[in-house]
């Protein structure tokens, strides 16, 4: 890669915390259906859709609803996780998450949202995060979930580059995926065992910088 050119961040697990209350919300949805839901089983939920999500809540108890019902409790999932997120602020944003964009701006690195989440920018507004976006690109503006990079794609469309001078960083196996699929280089933010197809993965945000950035991709 000849310059870093633009940073394209998912959102839950890399800059605020917010899995928690995805996880909380699936796990009341499965102990109504009547079912345990752990949060080995909520691994498989991270980085993919609603719809995705619940299909796989449902396979992981054993159901078959026809799409009526499945629409009402995605619904009611939403509506519990949108409780919880309407009363976050800045102190949820993760370590080194609010640093790291402040000095991506500082440099002139261009800084784009890509999630699936469709109440993004209710995390955003309330977190305070916005300013520092120059493109958002969330589920409202997507028709296919990751791994399919389409949320990626946009987000460097928007932002006027290509997609060799982006980096992705992504907290999800499905997310690294769709960053290699749109040909962008990957930060994985989390584990190695599960993230290894990221060029580099480091365990949070605290750990990045914009020379260690540049210094990772030069030689991509």
């Amino acid at each position: 890669m000849k310059e870093v050119k633009a940073c394209l961040f998912d959102l839950d697990g890399v800059l605020v915390d917010t899995a928690k209350y995805h996880y909380i919300a699936w796990k009341e949805l499965a102990d109504q259906l009547g079912f345990e839901f752990t949060e080995k089983d909520n691994e498989r939920l991270k980085g993919v859709s609603r719809t995705a999500s619940l299909n796989i809540l449902l396979e992981i108890g054993g159901l078959t609803l026809d799409e009526a019902e499945k629409a009402k409790l995605a619904e009611s999932k939403n509506n519990r996780y949108v409780e919880y997120i309407t009363k976050m602020d800045s102190s949820e944003i993760l370590p080194g998450a609010l640093d790291f964009l402040k000095e991506c701006r500082s440099q002139g690195i261009l800084i784009a949202l890509g999630s699936a989440s469709k109440n993004a920018m209710t995390i955003l507004n309330n977190t305070g995060l916005t300013p520092y976006f120059d493109a958002i690109i969330d589920g409202t503006k997507t028709s296919a979930a990751k791994p399919d990079p389409e949320v990626f794609l946009l987000g460097a469309e928007a932002l006027g580059v290509s997609s060799a001078e982006c980096v992705v960083f992504e907290d999800a196996e499905a997310g690294i995926e769709a960053a290699i699929r749109g040909g962008m280089a990957s930060i994985g933010i989390g584990s190695p065992e599960t993230l290894g197809a990221a060029n580099i993965v480091v365990p949070s945000l605290q750990e990045m910088s914009v020379a260690r950035l540049k210094e990772a991709f030069a030689s991509v």
